[in-house]
């Protein structure tokens, strides 16, 4: 297992305490009235003509149920952005990052978060955790998914989106960020009045997920990390590292292996974009989230990059124990979706894909969730999910981050890419 060095993580956590006072301040908890599973249901801010029951999170990311049937959400924070993120970060706490040779600011602070709707109260668990966003605070990289196994057995990502041999081009948090933490139970379980058992520790580190990219790079692109699906499972984690194209095991002891890696600009042959002439025939294509099929192997969801053409993401399926292997375009389980964000399966088998956007290229059109129904009469699974019906159930879900089936039967989706004004979405299929 591989950790900065404490004392250069810990006067780094010393020096942006400040900026994370306000988001410490906002996670007191906010009351709700009790209904199903403990949770109201209110007309979503954003549009009335949908039904939450979350809302002021800061750029919410992965969503995921604990066993004790509370809800659990990574909030990516807003960089160092000021009083309860509402205030520009000051231009002090920003940087200027090459991202395909443009210099882009970018602004780091603690102000990531993990958020828990427990027993009709919304209030943070988790706090001061790495973030780096814009300096409004939107589009942050910071927490990305959680994913719990057993009662207070917590576990997120924390992003990058950038090259981990230049971590050191964001002082002080670089080495914080493309990790797995663990989120002890004495975080999980405080009171609301004993906040400071909720302040991130470097203690909560797992695996530096970065160094595995900077030593392996296993689709021999450019390097770059960005650990964003999470799940846990029984001997360790599985990680879907959108920024170095691969699917990685991580043990219980913090060791990182790979899974599979997918097939995309960088690799041999490169991915095909299916583009109008007129466009790139390559693209970026990245994989988003890790869950297990009802035959227990993995599922990866792919977000396509530009030109995000329509049709041509897609879902692969990694069986455990295979050895691992680039998976080609040619290799889907399914195809035919278009920027998929997230997916989870429910108890009947049915498959939620969420798709970020739609619009026959780029992001012209707002987020589905489509249900696919498999057809149990075909003889294997892939047959089932290839000729089960595909059903769009919620439209004109504007900027949709993650999706969850909850005990209740309902589906969960959160939702929002600025500082302020995120929200979990609550339908009932």
């Amino acid at each position: 297992m591989s950790h900065p060095s404490r004392r250069f993580v810990v006067s780094a956590l010393l020096t942006l305490s400040t900026v994370a006072a306000s988001v410490l301040m906002a996670a007191r908890p906010r009351p709700l009235v009790a209904s199903t599973l403990g949770f109201a249901e209110f007309a979503c801010p954003s549009n009335p003509a949908l039904m939450c029951v979350m809302d002021g999170l800061h750029n919410p990311r992965g969503i995921a149920f604990g066993p004790e049937g509370a809800l659990y959400v990574a909030e990516a924070g807003c960089g160092a952005s000021t009083s309860d993120c509402q205030v520009n970060a000051p231009l002090s706490s920003c940087i200027q990052l090459l991202f395909d040779g443009t210099l882009v600011t970018q602004c780091l602070g603690l102000t990531g978060s993990i958020s828990r709707l427990w027993n009709g109260i919304q209030e943070r668990v988790a706090t001061g955790l790495p973030s780096v966003a814009a300096r409004n605070g939107s589009n942050a990289t910071g927490p990305t998914d959680v994913s719990l196994l057993g009662v207070g057995n917590l576990y997120a990502t924390i992003g990058l989106r950038y090259d981990p041999t230049a971590r050191s081009q964001f002082p002080p948090l670089g080495p914080l960020l493309a990790q797995l933490i663990h989120v002890p139970a004495s975080a999980i379980f405080a009171s609301s009045d004993h906040t400071p058992f909720r302040a991130f520790s470097t203690e909560w580190l797992v695996a530096d997920l970065g160094t595995f990219e900077a030593a392996g790079n296993p689709d021999e692109g450019d390097l770059d990390s960005n650990p964003y699906g999470l799940l846990s499972v029984p001997d360790g984690w599985i990680v879907a590292d959108a920024g170095g194209n691969s699917l990685l095991k991580i043990d219980r002891q913090g060791n990182t292996s790979l899974l599979a890696f997918f097939q995309s600009r960088g690799t041999n042959p490169p991915r095909p974009a299916f583009p109008p002439p007129s466009l790139s025939p390559v693209t970026d294509a990245v994989p988003t989230a890790v869950v297990i099929g009802p035959d227990g192997a993995y599922y990866v969801s792919e977000l396509t990059g530009v030109p995000f053409v329509d049709g041509t993401a897609n879902v692969y399926r990694i069986v455990p124990g295979d050895p691992p292997r680039l998976f080609l375009v040619d290799d889907a389980f399914l195809t035919g979706f278009k920027m998929i964000i997230d997916m989870a399966f429910d108890d009947d088998g049915n498959l939620y894909v969420l798709e970020h956007a739609t619009g026959a290229v780029q992001q012209t059109g707002l987020g589905v969730l489509i249900r696919v129904t498999p057809d149990k009469n075909q003889p294997d699974i892939a047959a089932q999910y290839r000729n089960g019906t595909r059903t769009t159930v919620l439209s004109g879900l504007a900027r949709p981050m993650s999706v969850a089936v909850g005990p209740d039967g309902a589906v969960y989706i959160s939702r929002g890419l600025a500082a302020i004004g995120g929200e979990v979405i609550r339908f009932q299929p």
